[in-house]
Order: C-alpha cells, then structure tokens, then sequence
C-alpha cells in the first residue's frame, strides 16, 4: 500500500490492505453529538447519529484495526469531546475500550482551543473551551510505550530522573474555513502531538482524515503519513491542500 497518501474508503477496509505498520495513530473521530432531529451533521456525507450503544461497538472495531497496524510500543492519540446534549457517550466509550479491548488508557491531555461558541442558552451548562486527547497504549506496553520526554539526569540510585511535560496544550480550534468538514481540529495541535510521540520518518495513521489537516501536519514536521476518508470531496480537498503544502512551503 502506497504511504503518503489518502484513500477514500472506510477506516476499517483501509486497515485490513495494510501490509506494514504504523508507529502512532493521531486521529479525531466523529463524536456522535449531533442534536437529535438535527439537520447539520457537521460533515458532508457522514451522519453523526449512531446510538450511543452502534457507536461504542464501531469504536472498537477500530481499535481492533489499531491493534493489527500499530507498531510495538506505539500510541493511539484519540481526541474526543461530549455533547452539549449527550455529556456521557464520551467516558462509555473510554470505559468499554478499558475494559473490552487490548488498550488502557496512558494520559488525558487537555486540550485549549483559543475560542468557544458561548452556552447562552443553558442557565446551568458551561462553554466548553477544552476537548481532549485520550492517550492509548497496549495494555502490555503501559511502561514501556513511546514518548519524547528527555532523560535530564540520574540519581545516586540510578533512577532516571525525566523532563516535565505538562499534559496541557494551547492550540487553534481549525485550519482554514471549510463547509465539507466543520469539526474541530487543528495543524497547530497535531504538530505539537507528532513532536510528543513520534520521530522523523515515522509512518503516522489518521482512519478519519477529513480534510488533510494530520498530513499537512505530518508534511511539516518530516513524518509520513496516511490516511482513510469517506468523503470523495473531502479527499480532493486534501490533496489540492496538500500538494500546494509540497510544492510551496514558503507560503506557509
């Protein structure tokens, strides 16, 4: 299978053809928060209304695909958030990927985005300036996954004694304005993801690549990539956006 590239199927289909592996997974799925009766589903095909219940068995069919394509000790960086009307599908699927997959959770790093859509019309929920980044690791590999963190000394004991690295992060909500894909989602954020848990030259899997934005981060920080896409408009976007990111970075 060609790498740096996107291929507009589903993720699961995707992950079955790959032949190599993958060092880390950086993704943001659909979060099954779309109000009910709601016309806007955020996306230009997809229709983010599963029950909480499709939705938690999708998840972890995907996980399963993980499984088989992730390298030894690679990381799974799953950005999630909850509803405005749907506050719990968020930690059932963390709960059920804990308890029925080959996973566990590492961290949760708290992601800040620089604006939020006020709550003005609820006298008791607040404004969601955050989202989140779950952590996964192998279950087997919880002391040993891989991360960036440097060594800055050892104890007289020989323990080594590591960098602070605080699990908060300050980035922008989007890339340019697009109506096929209205998510969250950020170059600003992945970059500083891809230089957490990965190195150059690492192979970097996102199985919901919407509009490139993981690419192009993986363009700039020396990373190959590839990448799964539902949406046929989505995937051409990308590759206009991508291949100006290659042919121009002074632009940039």
């Amino acid at each position: 299978m060609e790498i740096n590239k996107i291929y507009n199927e589903d993720c699961l289909l995707t992950m079955k053809r790959l032949e190599g592996k993958v060092n880390a997974v950086i993704t943001s799925p659909p979060y099954n928060i779309i109000r009910p009766n709601s016309t806007d589903r955020g996306y230009d095909i997809y229709k983010d209304d599963k029950t909480n219940d499709e939705y938690i068995d999708w998840t972890l069919d995907i996980f399963k695909g993980y499984n088989q394509i992730l390298e030894p000790n690679g990381v799974v960086l799953y950005n999630m958030s909850y509803g405005t009307e749907n506050t719990i599908l968020m930690s059932l699927v963390i709960a059920d990927l804990i308890r029925k997959s080959d996973f566990t959770l590492a961290d949760i790093i708290v992601w800040k985005k620089q604006m939020a859509t006020p709550n003005n019309v609820s006298h008791n929920k607040m404004t969601r300036i955050v989202e989140y980044i779950y952590v996964f690791c192998r279950k087997d590999e919880f002391y040993t996954f891989n991360c960036n963190k440097q060594k800055l000394k050892e104890r007289e004991t020989g323990q080594a004694i590591y960098e602070n690295v605080f699990n908060f992060i300050t980035a922008k909500n989007n890339d340019n304005s697009t109506d096929l894909n209205k998510a969250t989602y950020s170059t600003e954020l992945v970059r500083k993801l891809l230089l957490l848990y990965t190195k150059e030259n690492d192979l970097i899997y996102d199985s919901f690549m919407g509009t490139g934005t993981t690419a192009n981060a993986c363009i700039i920080e020396k990373r190959n990539y590839l990448g799964s896409e539902l949406s046929e408009e989505q995937c051409k976007y990308a590759e206009k956006r991508l291949n100006i990111r290659i042919s121009q970075p002074q632009l940039f």
